[in-house]
């Protein structure tokens, strides 16, 4: 085919809107690379083609035809990758998209040409050789060159079902056992030539190459060290196996110091990527670490969320704001409440975080899906208090009451900005409000008193409000809608609370307390029942069921001993 005719078909390929057409150039496309001419046509596309999109489908091409279960002869393959290598040197200033799909196509020659050897030289190896060249070159050339690098650790990462796994694991582990930390390695010691020059960070191309710098210490990070390709879902479990001859670079100090300060002074969208490396660095493998090793890593991390608190303008950014949730959340996953008490500025921090979550909690309406992250941190924290041993206070009687109202309270308020903005409700959410109520019904369970006092008074005076406007001489029915709302969510905490019992060593003063509690439940439905048929409200008939059950598994069901106080 000639030039022409193939920039038609990137044409139909990638812009057409006709579906006939488009079909057509995905058929043409496959008797291309099935053709003993793809190669020649390909380098066609590559040198003569007048658009970004032929550059592509040229990249698209190659990289199908060196995926093929019967591979290319090896010299071929060589040819492709040289000559790939040495178009994108010589065109520094090709599209993004397209620098990336002929660099996927070298990462894919690469790995599946790994063990392969050639006058007793393992051929493909000699990509990080490669790629110092780049190292060498302009910033553009730079950027290439860590692309490069990032691109292969993350197909060295990729498993591909249509080939057999054990051939995957073998490959992956040797690249991660011969490059891997020599990649991180190089990739940390770039990071740090840039922020000693930090003038330029506001040109493009150096904030370009920080991105691509932070990629690529992330897909580093992220490899899936020992072959269990973790589940990406499982955010909460996580604990990253990082091989143990990296602990050199983990003991230095200067390690983490680099990803707080790049957070300090990158950019939004930069900075976030730096917190995604911290989130990694922070769920480095207990065992790791000998226990003063551990110690003095934690310090570190801590240290760093107290500048990060004490400086908060970075996380008023979505993206940086749910990163660092998640961070410290990763806190608490990966040490205990015992290690973290006896770290220097324990108090202060502790403090911070907790005046962060109320903020945040109050703030209803920003990054809701962060919130998890935060309960999760206090939940476990609270969970920890009864295996503490140290001498050093936890100070969580003090805050877990405060998370608690703030939750509690934050609530109530959203409810008539709700209704009168006609905003979505987060009770109609039920999935996430349960998972929420869960986590804080541990929390709540410290200092339970103070938790249930506040309760109890803002039923009251909400009930109160209820009936005064029910037996009003006019109706108001949006006041009515707003109250029933509120009403609906202190229902749920009751359930939330009373159901908690089971999972805590309960008192007869916590019975007593669950007691004053459900009463007043039981007085609302009363009162729900005296307004049928004439009116009812689906939300708080739905938080009352919820509530009914909780009540029947903790107090009703056939595994109580004794009667209780309830």
């Amino acid at each position: 085919q000639s030039l022409a005719e193939l920039e038609v078909l990137c044409n139909h390929l990638y812009e057409g809107t006709d579906l006939a057409q488009r079909m057509q150039a995905e058929k043409v496309l496959l008797e291309l690379i099935d053709s003993p001419e793809c190669l020649s046509q390909c380098q066609l596309l590559l040198e003569q083609g007048t658009t970004s999109y032929a550059q592509l489908l040229a990249a698209t091409c190659l990289s199908k035809l060196v995926s093929r279960a019967s591979p290319l002869p090896i010299e071929q393959r060589i040819d492709i990758r040289n000559y790939i290598l040495n178009y994108v040197a010589s065109q520094p200033k090709l599209a993004p998209f397209v620098i990336q799909a002929l660099v996927q196509v070298i990462a894919k020659i690469t790995k599946l040409g790994w063990f392969e050897v050639l006058k007793d030289q393992l051929v493909f190896r000699d990509i990080i050789a490669d790629v110092k060249k780049f190292l060498q070159g302009t910033v553009d050339h730079c950027i290439i060159g860590v692309t490069i690098l990032s691109e292969l650790t993350q197909e060295m990462n990729l498993v591909d079902y249509s080939r057999p796994s054990a051939k995957h694991r073998k490959i992956a582990t040797s690249f991660r056992d011969t490059f891997l930390k020599d990649i991180l390695m190089l990739a940390c010691s770039l990071l740090k030539e840039l922020l000693a020059k930090p003038l330029t960070l506001q040109d493009q191309q150096q904030q370009s190459l920080a991105m691509h710098l932070l990629k690529l210490v992330l897909n580093c990070l992220n490899f899936d060290f020992i072959g269990n390709s973790a589940d990406e879902s499982a955010d909460d479990l996580c604990t990253v196996q990082i091989p143990t001859n990296w602990r050199t670079i983990f003991l230095e100090p200067e390690t983490l110091d680099l990803f707080f300060d790049l957070y300090h002074s990158l950019p939004p969208m930069l900075s976030q990527l730096a917190l995604s490396c911290l989130v990694q660095f922070a769920s480095a493998r207990r065992s790791l670490f000998s226990n003063p090793e551990r110690a003095r890593y934690l310090g570190n991390l801590i240290k760093g969320v107290k500048q990060i608190l004490e400086n908060p303008q970075g996380l008023s950014d979505p993206g940086n704001y749910h990163e660092f949730c998640r961070f410290l959340a990763r806190l608490k996953t990966n040490y205990q409440l015992g290690e973290l008490v006896v770290v220097k500025n324990y108090p202060e921090v502790i403090q911070l975080i907790a005046n962060f979550t109320i903020t945040s909690l109050q703030h209803w309406e920003f990054a809701p899906n962060s919130v998890h992250y935060l309960l999760t941190l206090w939940q476990r924290m609270v969970a920890s208090v009864p295996f503490v041993k140290t001498a050093e206070p936890h100070l969580l009687d003090t805050y877990a009451p405060e998370i608690t109202k703030a939750y509690i309270t934050s609530r109530l308020e959203c409810v008539p900005v709700v209704i009168r903005d006609g905003l979505e409700d987060p009770l109609d959410d039920t999935a996430t409000v349960f998972q929420q109520l869960e986590q804080l019904c541990t929390v709540s369970r410290c200092e339970y008193e103070k938790t249930c006092t506040l309760l109890v008074q803002l039923f009251d005076q909400n009930a109160q409000n209820y009936q005064k406007l029910l037996h009003a001489s006019s109706r108001n029915p949006l006041e009515i809608t707003v109250q029933e709302g509120r009403l609906a969510w202190l229902v749920y905490f009751v359930g939330t609370f009373v159901g908690g019992r089971l999972t805590y060593t309960s008192t007869d003063e916590h019975d007593a307390m669950d007691g004053e509690l459900s009463c007043r439940v039981f007085q609302l439905i009363s009162l729900m029942d005296a307004q049928l048929p004439q009116s009812s409200n689906e939300k708080v008939e739905l938080a009352i069921l919820w509530f009914l059950d909780q009540f029947r598994k903790t107090y009703v069901g056939d595994q109580l001993q004794h009667t209780s106080k309830v």
